[in-house]
């Protein structure tokens, strides 16, 4: 196995991705079809519900800890116990799956997912919430592990940059859609309504997903020893696994309590969900932008989302003090995090062959998870320790990490 800085692939140069990387399309045409783009949309609604299911938790964390009885570190286990499910799940769902139809496997998860929101509406005690946040983070960590790399097999090659930035599109959309308008219908009729507007959202995405998304037979032959043989063989993948770990849990120790930490800063609490709506607008608009970036200026556009992302935080920890300046800061924020994913995802399929992509999205879900547990976590602590606004200069110094690796990457391949 060779590693992403010296492996002989060619890179296309309209899309980044290696030559070898190629959609099962091959006999498709040039560009994808309404069709392949609908699949393409299906999915990215299930990623939309499976990401708000995720979050969700953050814009009703202060009515859910005030009904249960619990503190505002306490109520961020909603966030931390799903991540660290979907760290195992993530791995040990494509080994079992492994000779299953993967869009089988997606309609499955979507109603895991219906299940887990169906079982957190009724929850008539905190222990039982989290019983049923186990059940998100299975959902969460098997469909990632399917989803990431998807892309490849719904649309020809020259338009797998654009599908995968719309794929994770949905991470965008469950921020500027899913979680504004959970939170609002929070404030209204109460989170249990939230989460039954989740259950039945995500019935919807298993119909699309259903008639939608053709067969897809699996294609992969992963086994429970291929994870840490992939890791050791390629260089590509371990720095892929560090800068997710920074990036995640740098945004997730800060973000998971950004509602204490606007209300610490002034802001009134009917006024959270309007700025978690600017947050996720703009890391909406990063991630369809994203598409024409990931393909030629990937390390340059993980540099870009490093800065602003520690700047973000590093502002909000002084600089707000009014809706205004909130607005601004949460919307460079924004950008930064909009852009995570896609790039993360795009790093991992160049640095692996296309039979690898569901091995390395694996191995890129339990991170991921494993980290927005960390983050969660830690932050909590923190918060309740200390002051909500700690965890900003925290997140924040674990983004510089993120800029030097990007800036090492661009010098080693202009060498």
């Amino acid at each position: 196995m060779t590693t992403l800085d010296d492996r002989p692939t060619p890179i296309t140069a309209a899309t980044g991705i290696p030559e070898t990387a190629v959609s099962e399309n091959t006999a498709a045409p040039e560009r994808a079809t309404l069709k392949q783009w609908l699949a393409v949309a299906a999915v990215a609604l299930g990623v939309f519900v499976v990401m708000t299911s995720e979050v969700l938790p953050v814009g009703l964390l202060t009515p859910i800890s005030a009904e249960l009885g619990v503190s505002a570190g306490t109520a961020g286990l909603m966030v931390t116990v799903p991540g660290l499910v979907a760290a195992v799940a993530a791995p040990l769902s494509i080994v079992f799956t492994r000779r299953l139809d993967r869009r089988l496997v997606l309609i499955g998860l979507a109603v895991l997912v219906a299940a887990a929101n169906v079982g957190a509406a009724l929850a008539s005690g905190f222990e039982l919430l989290l019983a049923a946040r186990v059940l998100v983070g299975l959902a969460i960590g098997a469909f990632w592990a399917v989803a990431g790399g998807i892309a490849l097999r719904l649309v020809p090659q020259r338009d797998v940059p654009r599908a995968t930035a719309a794929v994770y599109g949905g991470i965008g959309a469950a921020t500027v859609l899913g979680v504004p308008a959970g939170t609002l219908i929070g404030d209204h009729l109460g989170w249990r309504a939230a989460m039954w507007a989740l259950a039945v959202l995500a019935i919807v995405a298993m119909t699309a997903i259903a008639l939608l998304v053709p067969k897809l037979p699996s294609n992969t032959t992963v086994s429970f020893s291929s994870l840490p043989k992939l890791v050791r063989a390629n260089k590509g993948v371990r720095i892929g696994l560090a800068l997710t770990f920074f990036i995640v849990t740098g945004h997730f120790i800060a973000y998971t309590f950004i509602s204490p930490i606007l209300q610490a800063n002034g802001i009134a609490a009917g006024q959270v969900s309007a700025l978690l709506l600017a947050f996720g607008a703009a890391a909406l608009i990063a991630t369809v932008a994203s598409g024409s970036l990931i393909g030629t200026r990937l390390r340059g556009t993980l540099a870009a989302l490093g800065v602003a992302m520690a700047l973000g935080m590093a502002l909000m920890a002084f600089a707000v003090g009014d809706l205004f300046s909130a607005t601004a800061v949460l919307v460079l924020w924004g950008i930064g995090y909009g852009l995570v994913s896609p790039v993360l995802q795009t790093w991992y399929m160049n640095s692996v062959e296309p039979g690898e992509v569901e091995i390395a999205t694996s191995l890129n879900t339990v991170m991921f998870n494993l980290s927005i547990a960390v983050g969660s976590f830690a932050g909590g602590y923190v918060v309740d320790a200390t002051a909500p606004g700690g965890v900003l200069w925290i997140g924040a110094f674990l983004l510089i990490p993120v800029v030097l690796i990007a800036v090492k990457a661009r010098k080693r391949v202009k060498a």
